[in-house]
């Protein structure tokens, strides 16, 4: 870090003299994460810094901004550096970039590519957005089955430095067919004279084009793949998605979940970088949406507010039994909605965790049931808070305690299933929304029951 501060220091004087020469001799010796930091700590010079690197470099720098920096930059570049980047841009990155952009800034920017580049473009554009037609390259090395290991290394030192990984080869047949897929480390171990066929065991694993982007993190993550081939529904190979891409899908999800989960629509740029009015405008709506729920909370005690009068005590009660319901219901809805981002749950299982939650919150209610009658008891004995029906009290506590833990469980474990069945996102079920559906109903347990066991005697 103090190399790059040291780094930093220098280049910005070097801007400052306008010594370009100097610039892209240092600029060129750093490493590209380096780049990266020097332009987020500068941003007014990352149009400068781009310009200065060499093409490749220039490239790699650009294609690790998030989309925000890139659009800002691309804005302040020249024309014929922006044609160069575009143009050298990985298939897979030029893409992900392209549907990020609106307009006319798309027409622009196709129409700068190469003949070739643009039909290439133009088809990736045509998979539906987020579909895993989305992040496949074309370039990759294929292989046909009766070649030799000789010829096979021949052929990758001819085409391996335009292939995005030349870490596994694709065998194909003569229509383009997969046949399979062969690590390169059982070619290099082979006997020269071995033909491809004698290296496969035709299991292999493939995406579908029109497979979404969530899946393909899953398939990736269970079996430990750096590139996967991509195919249509005859088989026939159109690409290939490597593991770089994937692990930006899944840092995107993640922070999609993260921000659903807290009531928030997601943030397309960094938290210091988004206006206060943009800021307001993400946050409203799940506010406004979770006022509306609590203004039914208030309904509900509106309600009751004659029958339980005589029973002032019971409302001093009502955070407690609210909290505990939230509680469960978020721990649950958490639990699932990470369990089926890993592929652990699907739809099919809803029976299996409905279940499961109804045993597990049935034991938290009754465990948090005879707390609740512990806190009454001890408050009864010390400070006399209850009177003669302590005991009814007590056990009001306690059966709403079973019931509301056990409801909010069950109902937080069913929301995200409810939601994917909807095609919505499970993350959407987020905490906020399943503690304001338990506070409303998880009242009406409570005062229904205390209606139930206290009449005739405090009430």
């Amino acid at each position: 870090m103090e190399e790059l501060d040291v780094f930093t220091t220098q280049i910005i004087d070097l801007v400052e003299k306008n010594d370009m020469r100097g610039l892209a001799a240092v600029l060129n010796e750093l490493n590209i994460s380096d780049v990266e930091e020097l332009i987020d700590a500068h941003p007014e010079h990352g149009a400068l810094f781009l310009e200065t690197l060499d093409i490749k470099r220039a490239v790699n720098v650009f294609r690790i901004l998030g989309f925000s920096k890139q659009e800002r930059i691309l804005k302040d570049l020249s024309a014929s550096k922006v044609n160069e980047l575009i143009n050298e841009m990985p298939p897979d990155d030029r893409t992900s970039f392209l549907s990020e952009l609106k307009g006319d800034a798309v027409k622009h920017l196709i129409i700068m590519l190469s003949p070739s580049e643009r039909k290439e473009a133009l088809a990736l554009l045509g998979y539906p957005e987020d579909s895993v037609g989305r992040l496949m390259t074309p370039d990759y090395i294929t292989v046909r089955a009766h070649w030799t290991v000789s010829r096979i290394l021949d052929h990758i030192r001819r085409y391996g430095k335009a292939s995005e990984t030349i870490d596994v080869l694709y065998v194909i047949d003569a229509d383009g067919r997969l046949i399979d897929d062969v690590r390169i480390k059982n070619v290099l171990l082979a006997d020269p004279d071995s033909i491809v066929s004698d290296l496969i065991d035709n299991r292999f694993i493939a995406l579908r084009a029109d497979d979404p982007q969530e899946e393909a993190v899953t398939v990736f993550r269970m079996n430990n793949r750096v590139a996967l081939p991509v195919i249509d529904d005859q088989g026939i190979m159109l690409g290939i998605v490597t593991i770089d891409d994937i692990l930006w899908v899944a840092n995107e999800e993640y922070k999609e979940d993260m921000h659903r989960i807290g009531g928030v629509e997601t943030l397309e740029e960094p938290y210091l970088h988004v206006s206060i009015l943009k800021l307001v405008k993400k946050r409203a709506g799940w506010l406004i949406v979770l006022f509306i729920g609590q203004l039914l909370t208030a309904s509900v005690i509106e309600h009751f507010e004659d029958q339980l009068a005589s029973a002032i005590m019971l409302f001093a009660l009502v955070p407690l039994i609210m909290s505990s319901g939230g509680n469960s219901g978020s721990q649950a809805s958490t639990l699932i909605i990470q369990a089926m981002a890993l592929g652990e749950v699907t739809l099919a299982d809803w029976w299996k965790v409905m279940r499961r939650e109804v045993l597990s919150g049935l034991f938290l209610g009754l465990l948090l049931g005879v707390l609740g009658f512990i806190r009454i008891a001890s408050w009864e004995y010390f400070v006399h808070a209850y009177g003669d029906y302590w005991v009814l009290i007590g056990v009001v506590v306690s059966l709403s305690l079973v019931g509301v833990v056990l409801w909010g469980s069950v109902s937080g474990a069913m929301l995200p299933f409810i939601m994917r069945r909807l095609g919505a996102d499970p993350a959407s079920s987020s905490a906020p929304f399943v503690a304001t559906l338990v506070d409303v109903t998880g009242l009406m347990i409570y005062f229904s029951i205390a209606t139930l066991i206290l009449a005739g005697t405090l009430l």
